[in-house]
């Protein structure tokens, strides 16, 4: 069983969006909606972020503001906070697809992989502009979205029918199943374990299942896809479900990987906000909202630069770790270079004896799978 460094995914481009909530009315683009930090609904701004991820860092690639549709036509409050006129309504995936089309069009980055999360793996038209690019992707889907289980194009009348007084979604052709029964109907011996990381609080393992299935786009049959089930190892477990376009020999545990991929992205909001000012700023206008990003992307470049080269001698470096050495480097008083290097050496030796202990404890109640991930 392959363990996470036999498998190398290049570059992966994750889609994400970030919610930085506000008080008042005036900031662009602030309105009541859903804040993903805070898990609820909230007044704030929200970002889309397209991040590469490599195994030497994380990098910000390009940032978008999205605008919600009750500022589209406000003409005051777009010219308040300059908006430029171009700017009309695009929502969220097609934000994500034409930064995705920048970043390609710049030739500087070629991405193995796009992931995002539901709200983009649910849009038939992201979908289809990734295929036409073309551009490999694994993304998360609802439960409830529908797929072919055979090719549609080998059946007679392969346009699917709704059932009467049934709801919106249920359909007699017997080959269209949701992702959720297919789920169910999965064999024990169809899960195989793989490890993602070693986190910090032991390994990152969960249990998976692939099917060659087509996809139900358009209310019209779609290409041929890999559907990708990724379930936790708790007692009731949880089941997330993905899409990918890869071609049919790619192995399962490399999409696997790629499904571990969003986790480095939130350790990146949530660096960029603790340590880079990426929410910490007074600013109301379009404008100077995406050079407050592009500041904090490059801040965030130089210190993942200096973290790798570091990591060469300090393997377990980490982004905090990083910084105390930066602030010594750039003569703060009030911190000298010994007593970083000193600060940097505790923490890394209560970090691995923190590792230690959980790995213990994760081990033991997984005796299971130990053998099978080569644990």
């Amino acid at each position: 069983m392959p363990t996470v460094k036999q498998w190398s995914l290049g570059t992966v481009g994750v889609i994400d969006e970030s919610g930085f909530v506000k008080a008042g009315t005036e900031s662009v683009g602030v309105a009541p909606q859903w804040c993903g930090r805070l898990g609820k609904t909230q007044n704030c701004q929200v970002g889309v972020f397209l991040t590469g991820v490599t195994p030497a860092g994380t990098a910000l690639l390009d940032a978008r503001l999205f605008l919600p549709e009750e500022w589209i036509d406000d003409r005051q409050r777009r010219r308040k906070t300059r908006v430029p006129n171009g700017v009309t309504f695009q929502s969220k995936p097609q934000i994500a697809a034409e930064m995705i089309q920048r970043v390609r069009a710049g030739g500087k980055v070629r991405f193995d992989w796009i992931t995002a999360d539901e709200l983009y793996g649910d849009s038939g038209a992201l979908l289809d502009a990734l295929e036409a690019m073309p551009q490999r992707y694994l993304v998360a889907v609802r439960k409830t979205t529908l797929v072919w289980t055979v090719d549609p194009a080998t059946l007679p009348g392969s346009t699917p029918r709704s059932k009467r007084g049934k709801k919106r979604g249920s359909y007699r052709d017997a080959e269209v199943r949701s992702v959720q029964e297919l789920a169910a109907a999965l064999a024990p011996h169809d899960w195989h374990p793989l490890k993602l990381r070693e986190g910090a609080k032991g390994p990152l393992v969960f249990e998976f299942a692939v099917l060659r299935v087509w996809a139900m786009r358009h209310n019209r049959p779609g290409p041929p896809l890999w559907l990708v089930f990724r379930r936790s190892l708790d007692k009731t477990p949880q089941v997330w479900y993905y899409v990918s376009n890869a071609a049919a020999d790619t192995p399962w545990q490399e999409m696997a990987m790629v499904t571990g991929m969003r986790c480095r992205v939130e350790e990146c909001f949530e660096d960029g906000k603790t340590h880079l000012g990426m929410a910490d700023y007074e600013t109301r206008c379009w404008d100077s909202w995406h050079h407050h990003m592009s500041l904090v992307a490059l801040a965030h470049l130089y210190v993942t630069l200096t973290k790798r080269d570091l990591k060469r001698d300090v393997p377990d470096l980490t982004l905090d770790m990083a910084l105390q050495l930066l602030r010594s480097a750039f003569a703060r008083s009030e911190l000298s270079e010994q007593e970083a290097i000193d600060l940097v050496e505790y923490h890394r030796r209560r970090n691995r004896i923190a590792h230690d202990s959980h790995r213990k404890t994760w081990l033991r109640k997984h005796k299971r799978i130990k053998p099978e991930v080569l644990l």
